[in-house]
């Protein structure tokens, strides 16, 4: 198919021209009709155990895929009906017994019953080490789940657990198949391999390529705001890396829907008037995280001078849009609990410099700080996931250098990312974020058996020698297990002001995940903190 002149494929470089037609042009089957979707994302999914949605190339197939217990209204933040019809809890949060709908199946025909329920939730809750499967972050003081008949299962905990319910809405909580769960972990990282009951399923997968959905023809048990069958037939999601190339496929009308829209690039798209979506993720903002049991920041000057050093302000409006707003906590503005620590994350050059002072690190004839003849010199790693942040990180890494102290921005190999992030001496920062709309997000994100950001001992690291915060670690379970929900929303506040005033982290800013639309797209929709949806989606070509 010819390029029409005035397309913006012709502002691209030769190869990237190249590459778009290579991608879209020939292999485009079907791409024509009206009924398929092509999707792009700048990331190849990783695994798709439900408990790994977080990642959000993983978060974006699971929310087709599978279906939830309940869903949670991304305006109201209410919790709703879904596979579950209603459901009780006792008075202490310690057990709660939900009705499953009658008649829902999984893609290859076996029931969505409780048994099926009580699997899955067995699994998420206490892991399964044979299969390699991690228990989920979003499920806390889990116990076991029980069968009370066919259609009714309770779960039992073993303190309080008032983010349940939020928990059975979340991707994580997505219900597969048993035999699914059968598989190992490894197994799950094909695509092919999931069974949910979601509105598509899974038709093929090519390897860090392009992912295949299509539309199951009997669906008609979503939720309120979706409960049939998906307008859709087939949608094609295709890994492209390179921002230029999906900026400039969804403007020549070769793809209908992008992710991770650069700020740079909003003007463009909605100049040419294509659509842009930028839903929060409610949780965790993005920041920096220390690692206290590396001792260049063990030092709660140092780390203090840090947080007063970084202008915040300047990364937001030198690389970011309105969309990215600055951030005023730990958490999100639209966060349950949130409260503005702005006066506490004020950027003071100079005081940071005293700080550094009386910490004994003294500025070099290099203008570089240095104690006992060592530089103060840290490293992080870049996290692809997150907008511009390796050019997020060389700003921090100027502002930080006229303090006098040298930030070594790293990258490598997934493997190698992944085993550096767990030593505090290799890596003494690191970036932080997770998206949940409930408070136990912090005990995701803070809590050493859950992500750990902070390395821990007795946490996710062996190589963690000495650093732990009892204190900390109280607050945090003390949220997830908190019934009142007003001295819940207390001690969210409580541990945001602790996590400040320990200056363990640096919030950033509030990421969103933005997202290009055709002007002959509708009906995109999102859950509550971002990935797409779907079911409704449609496409009038003229």
């Amino acid at each position: 198919m010819p390029v029409p002149a005035a397309s913006p494929l012709r502002s691209l470089p030769a190869g990237l021209f190249v590459l778009i037609c290579a991608l879209f042009m020939p292999g485009a089957e079907g791409h024509s009709q009206s009924r398929t979707i092509t999707y792009l994302d700048p990331q190849e999914h990783t695994n798709l155990y439900p408990p790994a949605g977080g990642f959000y190339p993983n978060g974006g197939i699971l929310s087709q895929i599978t279906d939830r217990l309940t869903w949670q209204d991304p305006t109201t933040l209410e919790i709703r009906p879904w596979l579950a019809t209603d459901w009780s809890m006792n008075e202490d949060d310690t057990e709660y017994t939900f009705h499953i709908r009658p008649g829902v199946t999984f893609s290859d025909g076996s029931p969505l019953d409780a048994r099926a329920v009580a699997q899955n939730y067995q699994t998420y809750g206490k892991g399964n080490p044979t299969l390699h499967f991690p228990v989920s972050e979003a499920i806390s003081n889990f116990d076991r789940a029980e069968v009370i008949d066919p259609l009714t299962v309770r779960f039992h905990f073993t303190h309080p657990a008032p983010g349940f319910l939020q928990a059975t809405s979340v991707l994580g909580s997505g219900i597969v198949s048993p035999g699914t769960l059968q598989r190992s972990f490894d197994e799950l990282g094909t695509a092919t391999n999931i069974i949910g009951s979601g509105p598509f399923v899974v038709s093929a997968d090519i390897p860090g390529k392009e992912v295949d959905l299509s539309a199951r023809k009997d669906y008609n048990w979503g939720p309120e705001n979706r409960p049939a069958r998906a307008k859709t037939d087939q949608i094609k999601i295709l890994v492209v890396p390179e921002d230029s190339i999906r900026v400039g496929a969804l403007l020549a009308g070769q793809a209908d829907i992008i992710r991770q829209v650069e700020a740079y690039d909003e003007e463009q798209i909605r100049h040419a008037g294509y659509s842009l979506h930028a839903p929060s993720t409610r949780g965790v903002n993005t920041g920096i995280a220390f690692r206290p049991d590396n001792p260049l920041v063990a030092d709660i000057r140092v780390r203090k001078a840090l947080l007063h050093g970084t202008d915040r302000q300047e990364i937001v409006t030198v690389l970011y849009s309105e969309n990215y707003p600055l951030a005023r906590s730990v958490l999100s503005s639209k966060a349950a609990g949130f409260v503005d620590l702005s006066e506490k994350l004020k950027f003071d050059p100079v005081l940071a410099g005293q700080l550094l002072d009386s910490a004994g690190w003294r500025r070099g004839e290099n203008g570089l700080r240095y104690k006992d003849g060592h530089p103060l010199r840290l490293g992080i790693h870049i996290s692809l996931p997150h907008p511009q942040n390796k050019t997020m990180l060389e700003l921090v890494a100027q502002q930080w250098r006229r303090l006098g102290v040298e930030l070594d921005i790293m990258s490598g190999s997934a493997a190698g990312v992944l085993l550096d992030n767990l030593d505090p001496q290799r890596t003494p920062l690191t970036v932080s974020e997770v998206g949940r709309a409930d408070p136990d997000v912090l005990k995701s994100e803070f809590f050493p058996k859950n992500r750990d950001a902070l390395l821990q001992k007795g946490g996710q690291s062996n190589k963690v020698q000495h650093f732990q915060d009892e204190t900390l670690n109280a607050m945090l379970l003390d949220i997830s297990s908190r019934t009142d929900r007003a001295e819940r929303l207390k001690q969210v506040v409580a541990v945001q002001e602790y996590l400040i005033d320990k200056a363990y982290d640096i919030p950033l800013f509030e990421e969103p995940q933005v997202y290009a639309t055709s002007p002959n797209l509708t009906g995109l929709g999102f859950e509550a903190v971002g990935r797409p949806v779907f079911q409704n989606v449609e496409l009038n070509r003229p």
